[in-house]
């Protein structure tokens, strides 16, 4: 398997460290059944997932991908989806298997570590906090944080300059096509996971370095060497 000596890791966050598609999906049914629209399963909603928390919305409201609804009804749909996912953030998520054992040998072994995800803030920082992942990130930057989100590479431009280190210094974990495209852009390499909300897209023929199927493999394809590389000089 190949290895390369990095020094920072920036995880995307649903799909990646979470499973989250259920209490998406609730949330996202609790929603259209408040509007007497009809339900959709766990797979659908879980197709969904990726792009901020709008966007599933507004494909929850119209059926299609990138179909935009009827202003109005959207703004009653975010304000009604808001509430209630906002109070059961975390009811039927779960971590994926290993992850928390692998950030800790990440951070024992040196590694600078950094959340970038499309997920708004005001409901990041409370699932990273449920679920016990919050003291593993020293920058965590969410769909709202920035004007661009993945799959712009300008979120993780900026995590690697708040972290400190240069941009081949980094490596993206990511379960989707716009965490690879972001990682390419951005000139860092990138680890998929094959599980996840990938939709059956090849993350590798979109610039996966790696590709693991158990998050556990990470320590053994990342070495960080004993060394930092810095984007800003240091006395």
């Amino acid at each position: 398997m190949s290895t390369f000596p990095f020094a920072a890791l920036l995880f995307d966050l649903d799909g990646t460290l979470v499973d989250s598609a259920p209490d998406l999906t609730i949330a996202a049914n609790q929603m259209l059944a408040a509007l007497g629209r009809p339900v959709f399963d766990l797979p659908m909603v879980a197709s969904w997932i990726g792009d901020g928390v709008p966007r599933l919305i507004k494909r929850a409201l119209t059926g299609e991908r990138w179909a935009e609804p009827e202003p109005q009804l959207f703004l009653a749909a975010q304000t009604l989806y808001g509430q209630y996912y906002e109070a059961h953030i975390a009811d039927h998520s779960t971590l994926y298997p290993r992850v928390i054992e692998t950030l800790e040998v990440l951070r024992e072994q040196g590694f600078r570590m950094g959340c970038v995800t499309n997920k708004a803030a005001r409901f990041t920082a409370p699932l990273l906090a449920a679920l016990g992942l919050a003291s593993y990130f020293e920058v965590v930057l969410s769909g709202d944080s920035l004007a661009q989100t993945k799959p712009d590479p300008y979120p993780l431009i900026v995590a690697a300059d708040r972290l400190g280190v240069a941009l081949d210094g980094v490596v993206m974990v990511g379960d989707s096509g716009n965490d690879m495209r972001a990682a390419k852009a951005a000139g860092m390499q990138a680890v998929a996971v094959s599980y996840g909300y990938n939709n059956g897209v090849d993350l590798e023929a979109l610039g996966a370095t790696v590709m693991i199927d158990d998050f556990g493999k990470l320590p053994d394809i990342v070495r960080l060497e004993g060394r930092f590389l810095l984007s800003k000089a240091v006395s």
